[in-house]
């Protein structure tokens, strides 16, 4: 097959210009430069070759080579058909952050099309490779740890409760003190799922720093954006979820890292297809003892 029929055949997800909003905040001052030259004048940008870009934001030709990469794509040529995707199929629901006159239809109606196109956009930049090897290094694992703090403690205790319903061993630490043991304490036969949004709370990067040093294999579920946990990581899960003035932990990023939660139990279930029956029925015939 020739470069181009490949390129023809893999292209990039749509949903690069959502893409382009999360990760400008972690660009630099230069990489949010170029993001927003290319936000404001999409079709101007579409004609453009390496070298028009570069003049056109300041920075050098590796530099725009570099931003693309960031976005997860090998080059202009590709970050090019992936806004000609966007601008030929637009995402369905424009991202409108809250005002304070917005009466309440309004308000319903944009946080839920927040949420909507967090889910989207989520699934557009989740990797099935990335998603692969979090279930093989999870099915490796004597016990799987989870650490979440603030708002990720929640999506963590999802996770440790459906994993226990699906036979697999696992501890939950949403607490730094008990974090930073549990972390002291792992080895090569552990694996460690961190979920957070930022990636950039100082405990929770510790923790998943030690796992890393003491031989654990480590998952992140986080935002799509540069960060300091993820040099710590062997898999990253990425989500894509806006957040806004009035919206700084917002929900739309709980409901995409449960989104990712979601798909990786399932995963796990049909990888161990019989032995998650069995665990599932166990489970289900005991809690049937508690109601009435």
């Amino acid at each position: 097959m020739t470069q181009n029929a490949a390129s023809q055949t893999h292209l990039p997800p749509v949903g690069v210009l959502s893409r382009m909003r999360t990760a400008k905040p972690g660009m630099g001052e230069k990489g949010a430069g170029v993001i927003d030259f290319i936000l404001a004048r999409p079709e101007d940008f579409m004609g453009m070759s390496v070298t028009d870009l570069a003049e056109a934001t300041g920075v050098s030709e590796s530099y725009v080579i570099k931003i693309c990469r960031q976005l997860g794509l090998n080059g202009l040529q590709q970050l090019k058909v992936a806004v000609g995707q966007d601008l030929v199929a637009p995402t369905q629901f424009i991202h409108e952050d809250l005002e304070t006159g917005d009466d309440i239809a309004t308000t319903n109606r944009k946080i839920f099309h927040a949420n909507i196109a967090a889910l989207q956009d989520t699934l557009n930049v989740l990797s099935a490779g990335d998603m692969k090897k979090a279930v093989e290094l999870i099915l490796e694992a004597d016990r799987i740890e989870l650490y979440g703090i603030g708002s990720a403690a929640p999506v963590a205790a999802d996770a440790h409760y459906r994993m226990m319903r699906i036979g697999l061993l696992t501890r939950m630490a949403d607490d730094s003190h008990l974090q930073a043991v549990s972390a002291s304490l792992a080895n090569e036969r552990v694996t460690v799922i961190t979920i957070s949004h930022s990636g950039s709370t100082q405990e929770t990067i510790a923790a998943t720093r030690l796992a890393k040093e003491a031989g654990a294999r480590t998952i992140l579920i986080t935002g799509f954006r540069k960060s300091p946990i993820q040099r710590y990581c062997d898999v990253v899960l990425h989500t894509m979820a806006r957040e806004t003035k009035f919206r700084t932990e917002a929900m739309t990023s709980r409901i995409a890292q449960l989104s990712i939660v979601d798909a990786l139990i399932a995963n796990l279930a049909l990888a161990r297809h019989d032995r998650s029956v069995e665990a599932l029925q166990h489970t289900f015939d005991v809690l049937g003892q508690k109601r009435f």
